[in-house]
């Protein structure tokens, strides 16, 4: 792995824990490491977006499946069906 991206996951983390959690020092570090600001910018906005996605998920108590075969069952029909619901009725196009 390399310096720059050991960097940004360190800054994903601080995220993680609290977004005032976030140093100068963590910044200066990644920037060191070869960061642009644009890649900094992202990894805050990805790192609290997931934070916001755990949340929302843990919030409505949202179930994961453990047995694998479901979610290979599940990407089966997705590569045939897309994302369209299945139809109530054949030919319905809903």
């Amino acid at each position: 792995m390399s310096a720059k991206l050991k960097a940004l996951l360190t800054i994903a983390s601080a995220v993680a824990q609290n977004g005032h959690a976030v140093t100068a020092e963590h910044i200066a570090g990644a920037r060191a490491a070869g960061a642009t600001d644009v890649e900094i910018h992202d990894t805050v906005l990805i790192a609290a977006a997931f934070c916001m996605f755990n949340r929302y998920v843990d919030g409505l108590a949202t179930i994961a499946p453990e047995d694998p075969a479901l979610y290979a069952a599940g990407a089966r029909r997705l590569v045939k069906q897309g994302y369209m619901a299945p139809s109530a009725t054949p030919g319905h196009q809903g």
